[in-house]
């Protein structure tokens, strides 16, 4: 584990340790899964790659990782050849897809995250359906998922939030999100301890006002006390219901 080649307590040992204790107990990683990463070329999905890679010898299990990058049509910000060879570095085979998701959009719409994050899902669940991936892993640390139940909550009146493990009923596939129990503070720290901050791409969008001003609420509620996030997490996915 990261403790053999990091110092005690480092970020990424620690990352490495609450990574470790959110497959456990969210059974992410069983023996014999093939493990797709959506590898946007963000600090998030590239410190869950790293991870991934490095727990292997803690999580006892026989499992195979690849990697996936989607191109598009308004980002031209990531370094491909930087993230391929962190990818390559970590023992992750990295391929590519064009996906136009501003091509995509209806005559008169706005370019916006959600539609984004659906044309990147589809084409996620489709590679992976296309080249026998049973387990897609996605990126999302902590804050996302609390501050997604607190915007639910809030704007549409549902307690629901991103799920730990979501396993679909129509498709032979699952998703999980193993840095789930991970703030972004610490995934920012471990980024910065391996030097993927300096190569990592960033959205041209950014976080939107609306979830902006969910961050500052939820700062303010819990002090920005990791505990107290967990255990808002612990209830936000107590209440989620898997569709």
């Amino acid at each position: 584990m990261g403790s053999r080649f990091f110092r005690k307590n480092s970020a990424t040992e620690i990352v490495q340790k609450l990574s470790v204790k959110a497959v456990f107990e969210n059974n992410l990683i069983e023996d014999g899964d093939r493990i797709l990463i959506a590898a946007s070329g963000g600090k998030d999905s590239s410190v869950m790659a790293m991870t991934l890679s490095a727990i292997r010898s803690a999580v006892k299990k026989n499992y195979e990782l690849c990697a996936l990058h989607i191109s598009s049509d308004f980002c031209s910000c990531c370094k491909k050849a930087a993230l391929s060879g962190r990818l390559h570095e970590w023992g992750i085979p990295f391929n590519d897809l064009f996906v136009p998701v501003i091509g995509r959009l209806k005559e008169g719409r706005k370019m916006n995250c959600y539609w984004c994050s659906t044309q990147r899902r589809t084409e996620l669940l489709r590679y992976a359906q296309e080249n026998n991936f049973n387990k897609v892993a996605l990126g999302h640390h902590l804050d996302d998922i609390i501050e997604t139940f607190f915007m639910n909550m809030t704007a549409s009146g549902v307690l629901s939030t991103m799920s730990i493990r979501l396993d679909y009923d129509k498709y032979p596939l699952s998703l999980i999100r193993p840095l789930a129990y991970i703030e972004e503070r610490q995934v920012i720290a471990c980024a910065a301890e391996n030097n993927i901050l300096k190569a990592a791409c960033t959205c041209p969008y950014g976080v939107n006002s609306a979830r902006r001003d969910v961050r500052k609420r939820i700062a303010d509620l819990t002090g920005n006390s990791g505990d107290v996030k967990r255990r808002i997490l612990k209830a936000a996915t107590g209440v989620y219901e898997k569709k």
